[in-house]
């Protein structure tokens, strides 16, 4: 496997004296190109912040992370990211939030009218892609959150990035929708070959969009554990009820909980529960 992203002994933290947060305490991961990575873990556990970092628009403290053996010194359109709030211009129409990025560049540097006419036609493509071709004309405030999602991620496309980094894009959406968007993002990474990391809350969504599964402590964020997924290159939704599935969910989870310090909560809940029946 090529290495696409290298993560290497990564730290980060904010503020200063004694209001210091470790937000990523040695972190060291290879990502391989055209690998689909999913990230997870309890609240404030750096997921986020090491996504913002592979994206450039935070600094490690220390330690290095490499594009292609390079190392990210900002944005580049090479690195496209999703959020879960869409950030869509409410002024301007489907199509024209897709090209945004793409016309801002023309007043900006060299771009040829025969440049803008191929991105058109990328624009063209995407929309059909993401099902959006009968609302091209639309504005957001029209759009549901699932389609609202579908013109964020097309947008992102655009400039046909080689990294993904995708922030619980899904978080706000309904279940069944979440369920069209995961088989949509499975559909667009197989064609656009495309490297993408993607940090969730939702452990379900996780092992069925990744082929690894990272699981990140809290209290500093560092890398707790990684579960290779071991599921058909093409997935279905039935996928999710097969035993395979649902024991690797009850180990993630039950990891997750242990390195949020969780399980001696239980516990003693447990115990108390036990005490008051005996008691009665």
């Amino acid at each position: 496997m090529d290495t696409k992203i290298s993560i290497d002994a990564a730290n980060k933290t904010f503020g200063d004296g004694e209001r210091q947060i470790v937000a990523l305490q040695g972190v060291d991961l290879d990502i391989g190109s055209n690998e689909f990575v999913t990230f997870v873990g309890a609240s404030g556990c750096g997921k986020s912040t090491l996504l913002r970092c592979i994206g450039g628009l935070e600094t490690l403290t220390s330690g290095s992370i490499t594009v292609d053996g390079s190392a990210i010194s900002g944005p580049s359109v090479d690195r496209a990211m999703v959020f879960q709030h869409y950030s869509l211009y409410p002024w301007l129409t489907v199509m024209e939030n897709i090209k945004f990025s793409r016309l801002l560049q023309v007043h900006r540097t060299d771009i040829t009218s025969a440049d803008v006419e191929v991105a058109s036609g990328r624009a063209d493509a995407l929309l059909d892609l993401m099902g959006l071709t009968h609302v091209r004309d639309a504005y957001p405030n029209q759009l549901s959150g699932g389609m609202q999602q579908r013109v964020a991620i097309a947008r992102a496309l655009l400039p046909r990035p080689q990294i993904l980094l995708m922030d619980e894009p899904f978080g706000a959406l309904d279940a069944q929708t979440r369920e069209v968007m995961h088989d949509l993002i499975l559909h667009v990474s197989k064609l656009e070959k495309t490297t993408i990391v993607f940090v969730t809350h939702d452990v379900e969504e996780a092992i069925y969009l990744g082929q690894r599964v990272v699981v990140m402590a809290p209290r500093p964020g560092r890398i707790d554990s990684i579960y290779p997924v071991e599921l058909p290159a093409k997935r279905d939704q039935d996928m999710k009820l097969s035993t395979e599935f649902m024991q690797q969910k009850k180990a993630i989870l039950h990891r997750i909980r242990e390195t949020a310090g969780m399980r001696t909560d239980y516990e003693l809940l447990e115990r108390m529960t036990r005490q008051a029946e005996q008691q009665q």
